[in-house]
């Protein structure tokens, strides 16, 4: 080799060198800025990668796989509890030959499974258990259509049957109904799919799969906790929502008395949002169909976001300022003190791919869940108000609907649905 060659070489190795040195760094600064300190570009690429590590050291963060969410309560977790970024809905329909018994042990499976998962221990029958150990505060929240009942030999509320047709509704039968509903939520997608595929593991004897739904919000760490939730239209999504651990939220969503008492009713409907149209309209017309101001929520009478509309209020013209055919008008129910048409809505949205060779360019949408004690009091004559005269109802299709009783909770030692089967 000729020096030429040599010096060459040396000068290649030192090159490679320095940028693995560059990187090591970058990477460095990359899990300091992760843990919440904030520096300038140059600062972390100036830095050491033993300097970095020692700030790492002196600075722990809290990972959000640690957290865990009560399985076991009064109430089932998923509902109350902070909505997650990311939520999967699984219907199911139980086999020809699972009968009573047969429905009790899948109950006491899923239910131990469920407790297990929830505390980021695997269940007995996993294996891939280091899939658990980070559930990210993982809930399972499960409901019952009238046919388990049945099976089980229990009578169905009144409320639990499919909801009467409307006339904006193109529904999917693959979209609708089932025996069994499970809602699993989680703020990492890879704890979520290992959960809902451990629990669909040990119901398989009993239950088939009929639909499976997921959806997202904005990742933990987006915004503050507690902002609303934005959907695909940009709007706020979950204002007039009552508050988790009020007087009001506990009268809206808990059934008082009976077998399901502690529990609630779960109304899933599938909305599919025609966004590509919705492009096509300028913002006043956004406003002004959905009776709210696009960049902070608050209705168009003035305010802020959680300040209530006032519908009385008129342009110089006369109109109302607030239209009849707004969202927020048609969707605001009695403000009883009893409740009233008041329910807790807990979206997600969900976008998938479009049919192939279609003219849209998007399948996007919502999967509105909505809880309250009595769907026919409180969910229906809302419905009702959309379907008649909701001009949202121009870029928006329900294309599936379910009705689920969701029991109670189960104390250590319970199965879910005791109080209601046993």
């Amino acid at each position: 080799m000729s020096r030429g060659d040599h010096d060459a070489d040396r000068r290649r190795l030192l090159r490679a060198g320095a940028i693995a040195g560059v990187g090591a760094g970058i990477g460095a600064g990359a899990g300091v800025l992760g843990a919440g300190a904030v520096r300038t570009r140059e600062d972390a690429l100036g830095r050491t990668a033993a300097g970095s590590a020692a700030d790492a050291e002196a600075a722990p963060t809290a990972l959000i796989g640690e957290e865990t969410i009560p399985f076991h309560g009064t109430h089932q977790a998923g509902i109350a509890t902070p909505a997650p970024a990311h939520a999967v809905f699984l219907g199911l329909d139980l086999r020809p030959e699972t009968d009573r018994d047969a429905v009790l042990r899948m109950l006491r499976v899923l239910t131990d499974d469920a407790a297990r998962l929830t505390a980021g221990t695997a269940p007995l029958a996993d294996t891939e258990p280091e899939l658990a150990a980070a559930p990210a505060r993982l809930t399972v929240t499960v409901g019952f259509g009238p046919g388990l009942l049945q099976r089980a030999g229990r009578e169905a509320p009144a409320w639990l049957a499919p909801l009467p047709a409307f006339a904006i509704d193109a529904l999917r039968p693959e979209l609708g109904d089932g025996d069994l509903m499970l809602q699993v939520g989680a703020e990492d997608p890879l704890a979520l799919a290992h959960a809902a595929r451990m629990l669909l593991k040990g119901l398989r004897g009993a239950a088939t799969v009929r639909w499976r739904q997921q959806g997202f919000r904005r990742a933990h760490g987006t915004v503050r906790p507690g902002t609303t939730m934005r959907n695909l239209f940009g709007q706020v999504d979950g204002t007039a929502n009552p508050q988790p651990g009020t007087p009001a939220f506990d009268r809206a969503v808990w059934i008082p008395e009976g077998p399901f008492a502690g529990g609630t009713s779960l109304v899933l409907r599938r909305i599919r949002m025609d966004v590509d149209t919705w492009d096509e309209l300028d913002r006043t017309g956004r406003e002004e169909a959905m009776g709210r101001r696009l960049a902070d929520g608050a209705p168009l009478t003035g305010g802020g976001e959680h300040d209530a509309p006032d519908f009385a209020a008129r342009t110089e013209n006369g109109f109302p300022v607030i239209a009849e055919f707004s969202h927020v008008r048609r969707a605001r129910g009695v403000d009883a003190a009893d409740g009233g048409q008041v329910i807790f809505r807990r979206a997600y949205n969900y976008d998938v791919a479009p049919d192939p060779g279609g003219a849209e360019i998007s399948e996007s949408g919502l999967i509105f869940a909505s809880y309250q004690a009595d769907p026919r009091a409180q969910f229906l004559p809302i419905q009702e108000r959309l379907a008649e005269l909701d001009l949202l109802n121009q870029w928006t299709t329900p294309i599936g609907s379910a009705v689920f009783a969701i029991p109670p909770g189960a104390a250590e030692g319970e199965m879910l649905g005791q109080s209601v089967l046993e």
